[in-house]
């Protein structure tokens, strides 16, 4: 496996980890804000959600970044 899919995967993970908690404390101050103010947490959090699925989606498909996968070591 090449080091910068390792790499890669790694960020994934450690970002996938943090939005978790992220939304988590998103949904549990929910509960003590009025309902109204609910919108204002849910907006920002699926619009990070949409950029960082964009983002991985992006880097996973880009056939430019591959190019030293091909190299001999």
């Amino acid at each position: 496996m090449p080091l910068e899919r390792l790499v890669l995967i790694i960020v994934i993970v450690l970002a996938a980890a943090g939005l978790t908690v992220l939304l988590a404390s998103f949904i549990l101050s929910a509960f003590t804000l009025p309902p109204w103010a609910t919108l204002g947490v849910a907006i920002p959090a699926a619009l990070v959600l949409y950029i960082v699925i964009r983002a991985i989606g992006e880097r996973l498909s880009s056939r430019e970044d591959d190019h030293y996968d091909e190299i001999d070591h």
